[in-house]
């Protein structure tokens, strides 16, 4: 079953694993706080990403008139749901408010109920973490479903081989580097646009750009993450989504927690040293902190939308597109160039179209399979108009401010400006394109996924720098 332990008694012998709730915020030994956990939330346990493979063993053995139990250190009123739901356990044994049945404690438990329902009967017991040692050394056949780390080298200290392993998950270094989202760090390739921009290039301007951009990329993933973290109910209900590795169970909540404060801890530091590092490499920052400001501001509107904004219908994708202006004014604090009124204009309306398509395009999805909204975003199957509305919209609005970007642009940054208008048309072909796959269900959710993915795409794009490079 998912990242769960539990028991299995039978006529002659008995099972168990450890229960670990996949997904659970918490894991804490205080049993009061358990109680008080189940009590407060309520886990969709029909949506848990269970391990496949245990539960059709456990399925066959229970054919073959074995009495499986499932015994956990979570409280037993949430196992008793998870066992209602599954269907093949003849009882339940869990923490109850008073004691919190891990360890011995949940060895002496078995045995109690083996005395008292089967006699003095062998067990086999399956766990996945090391509290699971003591019952794993008792019984007669240990078995694992996929086993932490620290188990599988304390099972080999103690010479104890597992008869059977359950193993249903992804490497963790991979399901890590799918959490922390690398290809949404493309986004914060904006950082760089100022500073390209000015045409201001040098080797000190470039290296504080890259660290701009290290420092909003881990502060992005950590944002990812928690949004995940608090996403996890939504997400195992998603036909996509579900896989992420919060949702699937890949990576506990505990590792992501480690990870939100390993990356924040890592940016912070290194924002706070880069007035330092700029001078030192002779391009000073005035103001020195103000790239720290901008990047303070983005940690605090990603949370604040985590929390409470993206279930606010148009706040949601207003803030979105917010949030990529201010990598624009970031990178430009970070260069210490001045963003202009007309960069930051045809920034506004053209990621909010971006926004747009994304809600769109996660309308349309549920549209063509015969579901409803359930994410609680606020958005209705009836918005879609309005929405296609809004987007493109603010997309040709976006290339209206690309016309007056041009028409004012200082001539001594260019040899042949005039070349720069062969972008219009590029752009047109490319918000014209992004809205119409949009509106036949063909777009991914995520339209920066479809932009570094989509061939014609990266096509556009690369003729999007020959007109740059043409113009200089």
């Amino acid at each position: 079953m998912a990242r769960w332990s539990s028991q299995t008694l039978s006529s002659t012998r008995c099972w168990s694993w450890r229960v670990r709730v996949p997904g659970s915020c918490f894991r804490c030994p205080g049993v009061s706080f358990k109680a008080s956990v189940t009590e407060s939330i309520s886990l969709d346990v029909a949506h848990l990403p269970y391990n496949r493979k245990l539960i059709q063993f456990l399925q066959q053995e229970r054919k073959r008139g074995r009495d499986i139990y499932l015994a956990t250190g979570a409280d037993v009123r949430l196992a008793n749901r998870v066992a209602e739901h599954l269907g093949i356990f003849k009882g339940v044994l869990g923490s109850d408010g008073a004691t919190n049945l891990t360890g011995t404690k949940k060895l002496d438990r078995l045995r109690t109920q083996l005395d008292a329902s089967l006699g003095s009967a062998a067990f086999d017991y399956i766990g996945n973490d090391t509290p699971d040692l003591p019952l794993l050394a008792q019984a007669a056949q240990p078995m694992v479903a996929n086993p932490t780390l620290g188990l599988r080298i304390r099972l080999r200290a103690h010479h104890i081989k597992p008869a059977k392993e359950f193993i249903e998950h992804r490497s963790p270094l991979r399901s890590l580097l799918k959490a922390v989202r690398l290809h949404q760090w493309s986004k914060n390739l904006l950082i760089f646009v100022p500073l390209l921009l000015s045409h201001r290039l040098s080797v000190p301007k470039l290296l504080i750009a890259f660290a701009a951009f290290c420092c909003f990329s881990l502060t992005a993933s950590a944002a990812y993450i928690v949004n995940d973290l608090l996403d996890i109910e939504a997400d195992r209900r998603h036909h996509s989504k579900r896989r992420r590795p919060f949702a699937a169970g890949n990576l506990s909540a505990i590792a992501g927690v480690a990870v939100i404060a390993l990356f924040l801890c890592a940016s912070a530091a290194s924002a706070l040293a880069l007035p330092i590092v700029a001078a030192r490499l002779g391009a000073p920052l005035n103001p020195p902190h103000s790239f720290v400001a901008w990047l303070i501001l983005y940690a605090v509107t990603t949370t604040a939308y985590s929390l409470v904004l993206k279930r606010v219908v148009l706040v949601d994708v207003i803030v979105l597109a917010g949030l990529y202006t201010v990598r624009i004014f970031a990178g430009g604090a970070a260069g210490d160039v001045e963003v202009s009124k007309w960069l930051g204009g045809f920034s506004v309306f053209f990621f909010l179209s971006l926004a747009f398509v994304k809600r769109f395009a996660e309308l349309e999805s549920l549209r063509h399979r015969g579901l409803a909204p359930t994410n609680g975003r606020g958005y209705l199957l009836d918005d879609i108009e309005q929405l296609r509305a809004f987007g493109t919209s603010a997309a040709y609005a976006s290339v209206f401010f690309l016309i007056v970007y041009i028409s004012n642009l200082d001539t001594h940054l260019y040899r042949n400006p005039g070349r720069l208008w062969l972008l219009l048309p590029v752009l047109l072909l490319w918000v014209s394109q992004l809205w119409l796959l949009a509106s036949r269900g063909e777009l991914n959710e995520d339209p920066v996924v479809y932009a570094i993915t989509d061939k014609r795409s990266l096509l556009l794009g690369v003729l999007v720098i020959a007109v740059v490079l043409a113009a200089l």
